[in-house]
């Protein structure tokens, strides 16, 4: 027992440094919060590019604005129902329910794809699957993850912003998302390229891994309610003017109007959307020169190679203090950062090509997004009602992420169409013209949204009033 509090001791001395002093039930709070979202992170980011090789080896490379744009269309009413399960369910029952589905559904995505990636000889020769049905599992495929990412890890900031008050959150949150950066840089690379190291053909193997890591968040969460003290489990609490008691009226489209009755609310939806435009355009291109270069689960280990680079240097950025910004210089510099760096990478985007630089750009773009502006983004819903937490939040980070990159999606769809008109070269010269043009007014634009976000937090916690 000595050991073991010497050993949490010494790392809650060494989470000073970065992220601020924390009491002793505190720190163990998050640390246990810390490790779900690990295991949230890791099976999202062995995922994600389990989603693009699959994808684009069933169904085609240039395929992926298409799949992009029907994903936003099947999340409609998925996210429906989800809201219709938050009036319904309490948060202890929706971290049951939603790990059960996407395990269960995950294990069973395993063993399809072990007939679905067989060699092409082997399918026809069997005849289990046609074309199209291929075609189609592909799709449905890339349909699923996207909405593990868009519903799960929604639930988890919610749950998080639920039971946590702003001065724990300032600090506790970096701490959160520097602990999952563990674990999304340990399981792509390691589940992920399992496959491919082993010299398998289908990426079964990894599947069936994740489907059984996500059962284990059921458990976890469950220890997390049970071993955190109660007065560390409540949410801020402060007085909403215009009706501290009155619930909003039930409803499918509950988390939408409450978006859409509230600038602070379209702001946080703004912010959202602006980024996953841009950088959809960039993933767009890495995605297309990585499928270029390699196929099947080959592809699947680089992508992963890749999603454990984007957690490394996010991690990296943690260590190195980068929460601190929010910390001594307050939300709203930390917000008003990020169009700038986006900026600069767009610059980098038109100026040069290659796949090694793509691979770097969107490491650097996506790290910098969850070490600074994800935990920052998070932190604005603290000041808001359960319902804004809970619905609300589904919705402006749902159909924020998943329109932004229906907007990009159609976006990209110009380069086809422009290589066939004018050459693969001047094509994609007039691409990268209409690019610029699109993507820095959006950033100016951002930058704006930032520093109004900002303030409405800072003046909401100091008065102790909700927002929203």
């Amino acid at each position: 027992m000595q050991g073991k509090n010497r050993i949490l001791n010494f790392f809650q001395w060494l989470c000073r440094f970065n992220f601020g002093n924390f009491e002793r039930e505190e720190f163990k709070k998050f640390l246990r919060m810390g490790i779900i979202f690990a295991l949230i992170i890791g099976v999202y980011w062995t995922l994600r590019p389990l989603k693009d090789a699959v994808f684009i080896q069933l169904v085609d490379k240039l395929h992926l604005p298409y799949a992009k744009t029907v994903s936003v269309l099947a999340l409609l009413p998925l996210v429906m129902f989800y809201t219709r399960l938050l009036e319904k369910t309490s948060r202890e029952r929706m971290f049951i329910i939603l790990p059960t589905f996407y395990g269960l559904v995950t294990l069973v995505f395993a063993v399809l794809m072990g007939i679905a990636q067989a060699p092409a000889e082997q399918i026809a020769a069997r005849s289990l699957i046609p074309f199209l049905a291929t075609k189609a599992l592909g799709y449905l495929w890339y349909l699923y993850v996207e909405s593990f990412g868009s519903l799960v890890v929604a639930l988890f900031w919610a749950f998080a912003a639920d039971t946590t008050d702003p001065t724990h959150a300032r600090r506790g949150f970096p701490m959160v998302v520097a602990i999952g950066q563990i674990g999304g840089i340990i399981c792509p690379v390691t589940i992920g390229g399992l496959p491919h190291r082993l010299g398998l053909k289908t990426d079964t193997l990894s599947m069936g891994v994740l489907g059984l890591l996500i059962l284990l968040i059921m458990p976890l969460v469950r220890y997390f309610l049970s071993a955190t003290p109660r007065e560390l489990l409540k949410a801020f609490h402060g007085h909403n003017e215009e009706t501290e008691e009155a619930k909003q009226e039930p409803g499918f489209l509950e988390g939408l109007k409450l978006m859409l009755r509230h600038r602070y609310l379209l702001g946080i939806f703004a912010a959202n959307f602006i980024y996953e435009v841009v950088v959809t355009v960039f993933d767009f291109n890495f995605k297309i020169a990585a499928g270029s270069e390699y196929s099947g689960v080959a592809l699947s280990n680089y992508l992963s190679v890749y999603g454990s680079s984007v957690n490394i240097v996010s991690l990296s950025c943690l260590l190195l203090g980068i929460s601190n910004v929010t910390r001594f210089l307050g939300i709203g510099v930390a917000l008003a950062a990020m169009p700038v760096i986006v900026g600069l990478a767009l610059f980098g985007f038109l100026s040069l090509h290659s796949l090694g630089f793509l691979f770097a750009l969107m490491v650097g773009s996506k790290a910098i997004n969850y070490a600074l502006n994800g935990p920052a983004l998070k932190q604005l819903y603290i000041p808001t009602t359960p319902d804004v937490r809970f619905k609300a939040q589904a919705w402006v980070e749902t159909f924020g992420s998943r329109a932004s990159k229906e907007a990009g999606s159609i976006f990209n769809m110009l380069l086809a169409p422009l290589q066939s008109a004018f050459g693969a070269v001047v094509g994609r010269s007039y691409y990268l013209i209409c690019s610029g043009a699109l993507g820095f007014p959006l950033l100016v634009f951002w930058f704006i949204v930032a520093l109004f976000l900002g303030g409405k937090y800072r003046k909401a916690v100091e008065s102790k009033k909700v927002i929203c």
